[in-house]
């Protein structure tokens, strides 16, 4: 009986074995096939991706990620992280005032949904409000650039007293994402011929948007 036992044992670990071996024979392990092996940050650099997987590690600083957004941007050089200025914000940055200049520059970045019985240029009709009047921004205000791999409607939201306040905004199926650029005690705010993109806030905004990946 005992004879028997280790005879059927035998045959089954024999025939588990020969069934193990014809597997590894016939479908032998493949390395991995990812896309690519580098990821291009929004700066320009890269990075590897992490060992046998497809994934990459977190882009390092100045790179940022808004993982909740599904956004990624480079911070521009000399901005730091800044305290939000309301609830639709998402990040906001600030340039330090030097012993050189005390002008304020300034970049927040707000997300707003789109209702479901409304529009991407509704929501931005919505929220586009004159920091002069208190009330919507008119159609004469509106604009529109491609910065990077984007297009965005662009808003003068004020200029008054020395403040030139810009947003940019980029529509998307579900939200619009809107990028402000703030720089105040603009001394020439009332000379039709200035470039606004030269002031460091609007500058500073501009490079971030060329650098914008997602959305």
């Amino acid at each position: 009986m005992k004879s028997l036992f280790f005879g059927i044992l035998a045959i089954i670990l024999i025939g588990f074995g020969g069934l193990v071996y014809r597997n590894a024979v016939e479908h032998p392990m493949q390395p991995i096939a990812c896309p690519t092996d580098a990821l291009v940050c929004p700066d320009g650099t890269s990075v590897a991706r992490v060992g046998t997987t497809c994934s990459f590690p977190i882009c390092p600083l100045p790179n940022v990620s808004l993982a909740s957004s599904n956004i990624l941007f480079a911070i521009p050089e000399g901005f730091v992280v800044a305290g939000f200025p309301d609830d639709a914000s998402i990040a906001a940055y600030a340039l330090p005032a030097t012993a050189s200049s005390t002008k304020d520059a300034s970049i927040t970045i707000r997300r707003y949904d789109i209702a479901a019985s409304s529009t991407a240029l509704a929501t931005i009709q919505q929220t586009a409000i004159s920091g002069v009047s208190g009330l919507p921004v008119g159609m004469t205000g509106y604009s529109s650039t491609e910065l990077g791999t984007h297009r965005f409607t662009v808003v003068s939201v004020e200029r008054f007293e020395g403040v030139i306040h810009t947003a940019y905004y980029l529509a998307r199926a579900a939200d619009v994402l809107r990028f402000d650029a703030i720089d105040t005690e603009v001394s020439n705010w009332t000379d039709t011929n200035l470039d606004t993109s030269t002031l460091p806030a609007h500058a500073a905004l501009r490079k971030l948007l060329t650098t914008l990946q997602g959305g």
